[in-house]
């Protein structure tokens, strides 16, 4: 047995499935989960001792690479002040005040320790600023796994969704209506008949939990609308994009395209923690200001804002914050993409792909799907001969068909190239 096999046999006698994350378990795709050793730069390396060039990049914080010398130092510098203290702390504050520098949406935020937490604080939250109790999510769309978002679509359009897990009653999803992601007459349907009981609706406005699937401009300029209409609050989830699309987030992207706009709540997590347990949540002050001690929507948490994970999270915003990063980001991650297409195309492969800032996402199909019923088309036992062509040639790419990539600040031309080749020659087999 190879020490990788070997310790995925250790954690399954320990662990469920051998892993504290679904997805790492190679489920999806077969085979043994890699075991990770350290990390530098755009590549890790396993039990093995073997180098991949690292894709997932911890799906999504490790922005710069691994082991950047600033966020390095930073977090050393934290660890020597005190792990944890469960009392206000000024690196809390200075965080705070830089998130709130770029995304204009939010008047205040509340850090948390993990998306999860973000985004069932938040959706508490709308309820308890609205005093209504039911919310609007898109199927594709991963909140987390608090009870009321762990849902499917039900039959129909605007009908309220089925637990997708054992351990949830269906009475606790109840207010939780599913829609398809980008359909406009089901948006309007839902709002038609329930507008006057939604507390909010909740988007990934670039989804990365069915690969990488964008709403349209349209579509989230007609959220915005019917929420304003309706008196319901439009939630961002920006957990995987926020700090990663750009600067601003993905609503900056779509403020760009839509006059005025701006969400009134947002999640954030992953690239604000730089790689540490850190999320948040945020807003306008007036709904901010329902929470507690100030209001009577109660959040709390020991760790919240833990010191090291703040530092860590600071450290790496003012990296990103640097003039031209996001432009070098981005330029990299559509290289990788087209570099792929090009090859698919050389050999004949049904691809699509996409990317913003430091996402992207690709597709074995002619074109790129809008929703989570056509992402279901996609080959999988295609993506799996190719995961693993990769994996074998050194290029590690999410283990599950549908999940986003992340290209990092680490990854240069040669990665690229490497990447591309290792790509065409799997096409090559198909």
């Amino acid at each position: 047995m190879s020490t990788n096999e070997q310790l995925f046999a250790r954690a399954q006698r320990v662990i469920p499935g051998g892993v504290n994350s679904p997805v790492r378990a190679f489920r999806a795709v077969g085979g043994t989960p890699r075991f990770v050793q350290r990390a530098q730069g755009a590549y890790f390396w396993d039990a093995e001792g073997r180098r991949y060039i690292d894709y997932i990049g911890s799906w999504g914080p490790m922005i710069l690479g691994h082991g950047h010398p600033a966020v390095v130092e930073a977090v050393q510098q934290a660890v020597g002040q005190g792990f944890s203290f469960g009392a206000p702390t000024e690196r809390e504050v200075e965080l705070a005040e830089a998130i709130l520098a770029h995304l204009p949406s939010m008047d205040m935020v509340r850090l948390v320790s993990s998306g999860t937490e973000a985004a069932m604080s938040a959706i508490r939250l709308a309820r308890g600023a609205t005093g209504r109790r039911k919310i609007i999510k898109f199927e594709g769309c991963y909140h987390g796994h608090a009870d009321a978002l762990l849902v499917k679509a039900g039959s129909g359009l605007a009908t309220f969704g089925n637990p997708t897990s054992a351990g949830v009653p269906p009475e606790v999803v109840q207010h939780t209506l599913v829609l398809e992601y980008n359909d406009l007459a089901g948006l309007e349907q839902a709002f038609a008949e329930h507008g006057g009981d939604l507390a909010c609706l909740m988007i990934e406005p670039i989804a990365g939990n069915m690969n990488f699937v964008r709403a349209s401009v349209p579509f989230i300029r007609r959220c915005r609308e019917l929420c304003t209409q309706h008196g319901a609050l439009l939630v961002f989830d920006e957990v995987m994009t926020g700090f990663r699309v750009a600067l601003g987030g993905a609503q900056s992207v779509y403020a760009a395209a839509i006059a005025g706009f701006a969400p009134d709540l947002t999640v954030l997590g992953k690239v604000i923690g730089g790689g540490m347990p850190l999320a948040a949540f945020g807003g306008r002050r007036a709904v901010m200001e329902q929470l507690a001690p100030l209001g009577p929507v109660y959040q709390a948490g020991t760790l919240s804002g833990n010191p090291v994970a703040t530092a860590c999270g600071l450290a790496t915003l003012r990296e990103v914050a640097r003039p031209g990063f996001y432009e070098g980001l981005a330029q990299r991650t559509a290289e990788l993409v087209q570099g792929l297409r090009e090859a698919a195309a050389a050999e004949g492969v049904p691809f699509s792909g996409d990317s913003e800032g430091g996402m992207f996402g690709f597709f074995l199909l002619d074109a790129l799907p809008q929703n989570y019923r056509a992402v279901m088309a996609t080959d999988g036992a295609r993506f799996n001969r190719l995961f693993h062509g990769l994996l074998e040639r050194g290029v590690y790419i999410a283990p599950a068909l549908y999940e986003a990539g992340f290209v990092s600040a680490a990854h240069g031309a040669g990665d690229i190239a490497e990447t591309v080749a290792a790509a065409r020659a799997v096409f090559a087999s198909f």
